[in-house]
Formats: structure tokens, sequence, C-alpha cells
């Protein structure tokens, strides 16, 4: 609200503005910049920090220290079915963001999905009807 009332003084200066006045504009144009530019600071502090990628790439040291278990509870998990594993050549990999997931799965309730999973899981579940015959 100050801002608009300081507006409205220098419309109406404008229109009575002298050589001498250009001084005190300045100034106060100066002081004005100072103020947005404290404003745009204070702005960008309250700002959340950049997200860390976490679809990295982890080995089984990694996971098993991630999650607290011993490698034959890992192999075992992953045997079945239960860890999300991808397997290049002799060696298994876990995705960090892969493996919340399946962290948050075993969660006794549900978790919101995001749009993108609810969209595939109706788009999955939608039976669609076949096309008639012709004779």
């Amino acid at each position: 609200m100050q801002h608009v009332k300081q507006l409205n003084r220098l419309v109406m200066l404008k229109e009575n503005l002298t050589f001498n006045d250009l001084p005190e504009m300045v100034g106060r144009l100066y002081e004005k910049i100072e103020s947005l530019e404290n404003a745009l600071k204070e702005s960008l502090a309250k700002e959340p920090s950049v997200k860390e990628n976490l679809h990295v790439p982890m080995t089984v040291e990694e996971v098993c220290s991630y999650l607290g278990i011993s490698k034959s509870s890992f192999y075992y998990k992953a045997k079945q079915g239960g860890i999300p594993v991808i397997k290049q050549g002799k060696h298994l990999f876990v995705y960090r963001d892969e493996l919340d997931k399946w962290l948050e799965t075993g969660r006794k309730s549900q978790v919101p999905l995001s749009i993108e999973e609810e969209h595939g899981q109706i788009l999955a579940a939608t039976r669609r009807k076949a096309k008639p015959r012709e004779l």
C-alpha cells in the first residue's frame, strides 16, 4: 500500500518535476531498488533447495548398508522378486528411487500415487470391448 502511495506522488511530481528535484528523485529510486533487491533476496532464501537426483544406481553393498540387512538377505529378497534389481552381467544394481518406492509399498497404510502412476493403473484396469466380427 505504501508503494502505491509513493507511485501516486511520483506521478503527480512528474508533471511538476524540475532539474533541482532530480537528486531527490534519484535518491528515492535508489531506495526503492534497494528494497526490491532485499525482498528478492529474502524470497530466494525461502525457496527450497534443488532436489537431489535419487535415480542413482546402487551396488549390493550400498543397498545392504542402506537397508541394514546382510548380503544373504538381500540376495534372498532379490530372488523372491521383492527388491527391484537390475542385472548387468554378473552384477546386480538397484536404483535408489525404486528402492524407496519398494519400501513405501511395504507400509500398512496406502501412500497416495502420483498422477502418472494413477493414470497408468486406470488404463491397465480399463477393459476394452472386442471388435465385432465381420461375416
